[in-house]
């Protein structure tokens, strides 16, 4: 019987699942190191970003709990146990499978959920005294991969005010998952003032919206490129604040957008912005304008997640923002890009309340103490 040669095996497992190739690594010696080898990891990876395969939504629950879901069908759902079950659990970050995790007992770690391997992070103080701080300190994080040294990076900002913010501590701190340690790094420049300020993963570097002073209203978009590990502003479309309630970032099908939400006479409308080039101003676009009717006492706040399989819908979480707070998401929606109109999404599976983060399947590793 004829025998497939490698390199046709190759390119039919690059196109499987996780859960299969794991299997399949029982098949034969050679399949298992095939299937481990660096290489073939980041070609798998690749093929199921550029394809859009592979791909689910992770919703977290009440902290403990976590449901897998099929984002192109939102059908399949499937309960997944993270490590360190007996505490509640935050997502800090989401990048190429892997998973930023921190507990309430400020243990942060790593996890990939496609291969069950986890890795608890080194500890790290905070290096500034706490005599003169009025209130705790906040911290802020985001989590990435940087190409060029092939690394995972954690950044952990932490800041703290006095009273009448006559005194203020910045602290900025990498972690690397080559080294396994954490590095200080330049202190920001500016200030954040939300808790749930999770740095947004696009162009290679890491996105949150900040204040340049504390008297500030005017939110700006600041970048840290994971490579330069340096922080830049960079300059936000023109659009009529006096009318916004409510706008974020979010980053789709590789690049940066902006979601601005306003109200115009008995409907939300939400606009999103995409930055085609990165850094220039000028360069971005209003992709997507729908309305939502304004009927209920909550005003919702709509995030893209992602693009469709095939390209033609964007999924879009819709929350609700109620007294200056927006609450956990509510629902799930698919805009059609070309008829612009809005499908809702019925699961009775998923969970009324939830924090929700798009996913792909990988075989990323960890380092050699990463725990199953």
């Amino acid at each position: 019987m004829a025998t497939l040669s490698h390199d046709l095996t190759i390119e039919i497992l690059r196109g499987l699942s996780v859960k299969d190739l794991l299997r399949f690594k029982c098949v034969s010696k050679l399949w298992c190191s095939s299937i481990d080898d660096p290489y073939f990891i980041k070609l798998h990876l690749s093929h199921s970003l550029k394809t859009n395969t592979n791909h689910s939504l992770i919703l977290r629950r009440w902290g403990y709990d976590f449901l897998s879901v099929n984002y192109d069908s939102l059908k399949t759902t499937q309960i997944i146990n993270p490590p360190l079950t007996n505490s509640p659990i935050k997502i800090l970050g989401s990048c190429n499978g892997l998973l930023a995790l921190t507990d309430d007992k400020d243990r942060i770690f790593l996890w990939n959920p496609s291969t069950r391997k986890s890795q608890v992070l080194p500890s790290t103080e905070i290096e500034f005294s706490s005599t003169s701080i009025s209130s705790a300190p906040s911290t802020y994080y985001g989590f990435g991969y940087e190409p060029i040294s092939d690394d995972y990076k954690l950044v952990r900002m932490v800041q703290s005010h006095g009273n009448n913010d006559e005194y203020f501590h910045s602290e900025a701190k990498v972690y690397s998952l080559r080294s396994n340690c954490w590095r200080r790094i330049k202190d920001v420049c500016f200030y954040l003032k939300f808790n749930r300020e999770f740095g947004l993963l696009a162009n290679n570097a890491l996105h949150w919206m900040v204040f340049k002073t504390p008297q500030s209203d005017n939110r700006n978009l600041v970048g840290f490129n994971l490579g330069s590990e340096e922080f830049r502003f960079l300059e936000l479309p023109d659009f009529c604040l006096d009318k916004l309630f409510w706008f974020g970032i979010k980053a789709m099908g590789g690049d940066h957008c902006l979601i601005a939400t306003y109200r115009e006479i008995n409907n939300v409308v939400v606009d999103v912005w995409i930055m085609k080039e990165y850094g220039v101003k000028q360069s971005w676009i209003k992709s997507i304008s729908w309305n939502e009717p304004h009927n209920i006492s909550d005003s919702p706040v709509a995030a893209p997640l992602a693009f469709s399989k095939n390209g033609n819908k964007v999924l879009f979480n819709i929350a609700y923002k109620w007294c200056n707070l927006v609450k956990r998401g509510g629902k799930f929606v698919w805009y059609d890009l070309g008829s612009q109109r809005v499908e809702n999404v019925g699961n009775r599976q998923i969970p009324t309340s939830f924090d929700v983060d798009l996913f792909v399947d990988s075989l990323v590793p960890l380092n050699s103490n990463a725990q199953q």
